[in-house]
This record gives C-alpha cells, sequence and structure tokens, in this order.
C-alpha cells in the first residue's frame, strides 16, 4: 500500500481561500445584505451618541445655570438611539450565526461528497484523524469566524467611517493628532500577520497529526496492550502533543500580542489629543462639549482599529483552517468513466488480466506482466508471500486502481468500458479487515440490498453458520451493534460480513483471508456452504491457509511481482517448486 503522508502542510494562496470563502457566502446574498443593513444602522445609532453627549455638556453653562430640559432631550435621545442600536447589533448577531452555521453544514456536505469521489488512494496516504480533524475542527474554526469575526470587521469598517467623518464635523485640527499614529498600527499588524500567518497553518497540521494519531492507538488498543506498549505510546503522544501545544502557543502568544500592541499605539493618540484639545479649549477654539464628543469620536475610531487587531488571529486561523479544507476540496476525484461507457448488468463471471503492470508510484512496481483468466464459476486462490501483490491484484479487479499498462476483461470486454459503479456493484467482498457500522445485526446484513426480506437475511445468515449465535442475543436480528463491532468477536464479525456477501446479489466474490477470524471447523462449515452457496459465481481468494483452498479450480502463486506458478493443488504439488515449499511448511 502507498506510504501514508505526515509533512506539515504549508498555507499557501489567502487570496485564493478568501476568495473562496467569500463565494460561500454570497451563496446567501441576501441574508448578507440585511446584515449590511443591520451593521450599517446599528453602527450609525450609535455613532450618533457622543454627538447628544457634546451637547449634553454644553447645555451646562456653569454652576446655577444648567439648560436641564435640554439635557434631559439629549439623554432621552441618547438612549432611544443605544437601545436601537444595541437591538440591531442583537439582531445581525443572531443573524450572522445562523448564516455561519449554515455555511458549516454546506462546507461539511461537501466535503463529505468529496470523499464519497475521491480514490482509495487518498485514504491509503491520509490518516483518518487528519482527514476527520478537517471534517470536524477546521470547518468548526471556519464557521466560528464567519459567526462572529465577519460581523466585527462589518462593524469596525463603518464605526471607523464615521467616527472619522464626525471627528471632522466636530474639530478638523484635532484629526491630525488623533491619526498621525494610524500609520504605525498598519505597518505593525501588517508585519505581524505575515509572520503568523504560517504558524496557524502549522498548528492545524499539528492538530490533524494528533487525532491521527490518537485515532490509531484507540483503534489498535488491544493490540496496543497485549504488546506491552502503553508506555512508549505515552511518550510518542507527548511528543507530538507537545508539537501541538508548541504550535498553539506560538499562534496565541504572537496572535494575542497584536491587540495590546494596536491599543498601546491608540493611547498615544488619545494622549495627543488631550494635550492638543486642552490647548485648543484654552483659546476658546473648541468647546467643553465638543472636546468631550471628540474624545468619544476618537475612541470609537480608534477601537474598531485595536478590535480587528485582536481578531486577526482569529481570522489567520480561520484562513489556515479554510486553506486545509479547500486542498482537500481540491484533491483530484477518481477517474471519471469513458464516455459512453455501458453499465454492466448482465455478468456472465469471464475475468481475465493481460499482461498487468502496476506499482501505487512510478518508482515502485509491484506487478510485472501478469496474466490470468477466470472463466465464470470458478475459483480462483491467489497465494503468495506478503508483500507479493496479491491484494493489489484484488484492488484492480475493483478499479480501486487503473494498472498502468494491460488490461482487466470482463465478459470479453476492457473493465475501463463499463461504469466503475456497475463494476463494483458486480463483485461481492469479504476482507479481512472487517467492517460494521452502528446499526442492527440485521441492518448489517442486509448492507448491500437495502430491500432484502427478512427471510433472505436469515437464509443468509443459517449459510454463514452465524444464525444460532444470533438468535442468542437479547433482541435476535435487531440486536444493536457498535460502530467497531466491540461488543461481539471477531470470528462472529468475520461471519456477519460473509454473511452480507452471500446476500449480495453478484456474479463474482472476492475474499481476501476471509476466513482468518474463525477457527477451523467453521471454517470447514463455511467453506462447504460457500461451495453451495457460489455455484456458477466466479470466485477469487487470497490465502495463507493452504488448506482452504485444495478444491480451488486454479492456484497462482504471485512472487516478486509476477505469476510463478499456477494448477490445481495437485499439479502444483507435484512440480515440487514455491507452493511445494510453502505448502510442506505448513503442514511439516
Amino acid at each position: 500500500m502507498p506510504p501514508i503522508s505526515s509533512k506539515t502542510e504549508k498555507p499557501k494562496d489567502a487570496k485564493k481561500t478568501v476568495r473562496r470563502l467569500t463565494a460561500y457566502l454570497l451563496r446567501y446574498r441576501y441574508a448578507l445584505l440585511l446584515a449590511l443593513l443591520l451593521s450599517v444602522g446599528g453602527n450609525l445609532l450609535a455613532l450618533v451618541g457622543p454627538k447628544l453627549s457634546g451637547s449634553a455638556i454644553n447645555a451646562i453653562q456653569g454652576p446655577g445655570n444648567v439648560a436641564f430640559d435640554r439635557v434631559f432631550h439629549y439623554v432621552r435621545l441618547m438612549i432611544v438611539f443605544y437601545i436601537a442600536s444595541s437591538l440591531m447589533n442583537y439582531l445581525l448577531s443572531i443573524l450572522m450565526m445562523k448564516i455561519g452555521r449554515t455555511i458549516a453544514r454546506n462546507m461539511r456536505n461537501d466535503v463529505f461528497d468529496k470523499l464519497m469521489k475521491l480514490p482509495v488512494g487518498y485514504f491509503d496516504r491520509n490518516q483518518t484523524g487528519d482527514i476527520i480533524s478537517r471534517v470536524s475542527y477546521d470547518i468548526d474554526v471556519i464557521n466560528g469566524s464567519l459567526s462572529t469575526d465577519v460581523v466585527q470587521l462589518f462593524s469596525s469598517l463603518i464605526t471607523v467611517v464615521g467616527a472619522f467623518i464626525m471627528m471632522l464635523v466636530v474639530c478638523p485640527p484635532l484629526v491630525l493628532a488623533a491619526c498621525i499614529t494610524i500609520p504605525i498600527s498598519v505597518f505593525y499588524t501588517r508585519h505581524m500577520t505575515r509572520r503568523t500567518r504560517p504558524m496557524f497553518a502549522r498548528r492545524s497540521a499539528c492538530y490533524g497529526k494528533l487525532n491521527g494519531f490518537a485515532e490509531e492507538m484507540f483503534s489498535g488498543q488491544r493490540t496496543l496492550q497485549a504488546y506491552v506498549h502503553e508506555a512508549r505510546s505515552v511518550r510518542d503522544f507527548d511528543r507530538i502533543n507537545d508539537e501541538a501545544c508548541e504550535a498553539f502557543y506560538n499562534t496565541e502568544y504572537y496572535g494575542t500580542m497584536i491587540g495590546p500592541s494596536v491599543n498601546f499605539i491608540n493611547n498615544l493618540s488619545l494622549s495627543l489629543v488631550a494635550i492638543l484639545g486642552s490647548i485648543f479649549y484654552m483659546y476658546r477654539i473648541v468647546t467643553l462639549g465638543d472636546i468631550s464628543s471628540f474624545v468619544l469620536y476618537s475612541r470609537k475610531f480608534s477601537g474598531p482599529i485595536n478590535e480587528v487587531a485582536n481578531i486577526f488571529h482569529e481570522f489567520l486561523s480561520a484562513l489556515a483552517a479554510a486553506e486545509r479544507v479547500f486542498r482537500l476540496l481540491d484533491e483530484p476525484e477518481e477517474a471519471p468513466d469513458k464516455e459512453n461507457a455501458l453499465p454492466l448488468t448482465e455478468t456472465r463471471g469471464d475475468v481475465e488480466l493481460r499482461d498487468i503492470s502496476f506499482g501505487y508510484s512510478a518508482e515502485k512496481i509491484i506487478l510485472r506482466g501478469v496474466n490470468l483468466r477466470a472463466d465464470a464459476g470458478k475459483l480462483i486462490a491467489i497465494v503468495g508471500p506478503t508483500g507479493a501483490g496479491k491484494t493489489t491484484i484484488i484492488n484492480l479487479l475493483m478499479r480501486f486502481y487503473d494498472p498502468q499498462s494491460g488490461q482487466v476483461l470482463v465478459d470479453g470486454t476492457d473493465h475501463l468500458d463499463y461504469t466503475r459503479s456497475s463494476l463494483r456493484h458486480a463483485y461481492a467482498m469479504v476482507l479481512q479487515d472487517t467492517w460494521l457500522f452502528h446499526g442492527t445485526v440485521y441492518d448489517n446484513i442486509a448492507y448491500g440490498r437495502e430491500n432484502a426480506t427478512r427471510e433472505e437475511v436469515v437464509a443468509a445468515a443459517k449459510a454463514a453458520r452465524i444464525h444460532k449465535y444470533i438468535m442468542c442475543l437479547p433482541k435476535g436480528y435487531d440486536t444493536i451493534i457498535t460502530e467497531d463491532g466491540s461488543n461481539i468477536s471477531k470470528g462472529q464479525k468475520q461471519l456477519l460480513t460473509i454473511a452480507r456477501a452471500m446476500l449480495y446479489r453478484s456474479r463474482m466474490l472476492i475474499l481476501d483471508e476471509a476466513t482468518s477470524n474463525v477457527d477451523t471447523q467453521t471454517e470447514r462449515q463455511i467453506q462447504k456452504a460457500m461451495r453451495t452457496l457460489m455455484q456458477g459465481k466466479t470466485c477469487f481468494v487470497i490465502a495463507h491457509r493452504l488448506s482452504t483452498i485444495r478444491h480451488a479450480d486454479q492456484i497462482l502463486v504471485i512472487d516478486g511481482g509476477t505469476i510463478a506458478e499456477q494448477g490445481t493443488h495437485e499439479e502444483l504439488l507435484a512440480k515440487k517448486g514455491i507452493y511445494y515449499t510453502m505448502y510442506q511448511s505448513q503442514f511439516q
């Protein structure tokens, strides 16, 4: 199998990622338009407050000279405007949370649909935990950013522009003092952004690696304990966990530095405003109320800049997560069916491999010039040492991979001329690695045939010698099996998958060490049942226990990527070659 990739992914094109996220947002353009109106309205109403506050202060001429009616009038207006602004901002937050949730749901659907279309090779190269991390953690990060950060950016932009206009209205000379530190904030933020963006990408990759390692350890817990591997696994986890923690610390450390630093720069601006405003007041250029209004507007002007700096590291984290998600969405799918490809419906079961050469990479060829012919209804056994290419032949038959050269023919036609789905539907498979999902026993057996009757499921279970065990379960065929089948034994899981394959209507059957998890007596019973149920079907059996394939119509011995020997059991023993040696080593 191809090696699993563990390299750290690097960010590529931030602008392209932003454009693609924007495309998701624009699917809800009308909701976004409403959000924009709420944002503009809420922030403009809030911007009236400081002006009213200044007017209220100007209504106070001095001790004993206070126009209370004017003061209360401005205070009432401020209350009304601020309540209306808060209500609009509340509705805006609810709306953006719904938009973010919907986008996250659609993105997960897109990712899952993509995973269903990816070739088997993608899952061979990538850890399961890393894939799950993209579906769950990364999209959650994106959702959080769209729900909160986008609202904040909307509000900040409107507030900055509105506050700047009001500052010009109140006192234009003071604007110079308020804006003198803006270039410093901008250049500092850009510098820190360039420095921290790769850190967020590394953090997402480290979390994916951590999830992948944890998933492997949890799924192999029995093996881990059997080999007393707990201490080493803890050390390995500590190392990977330390890498993830270090990546998290670095991103948070440098990310959180931006906000306080920009806030410090903005406070310097306020100090300049206070000094210059005092001088202008002494020379009666501005009133005390104008200075108060200007200070409030300057806070509204600098505050959003500081808030944007604070949320920028969250946006960068979402950007890194989005890059990982989009990188998965950009993975090449399985090659499309040939134009005018035909569905494989009435299958006789004749299979032939002609001069097949294949490797999971161009540098490492596994099969070289393999020729194989399986007539309809025949039992073909494939044996050989580990890594010889036995499972690779099965992968080619099922079109999980396509050969670099040569042809695979079904009923005399190149299987590339059939639709991939109909070709795979023509095979039933039972693998050494059993797979059961969370559901009833009945559902697991009937997985390949949704319309299977109870009688057909029971008949398949009886043929697989699992019916009696099922009837001993608390609810019989309605007993729930956990997703990993941990509440039944491995042999029982294997029998259930065999019953599933027996129920599946196909003309060809693939058994990859299908009886490796059952005892010898049960294995003999299953072999007898299979011989009866597979009459007229072409069967490919990969086996290490040669006793299970003694009655095969043809046995192929794979060695070094080629068919070294082929024939019946008796013929191969008579040759006293590789098969003879393998057989003797098992029985003597």
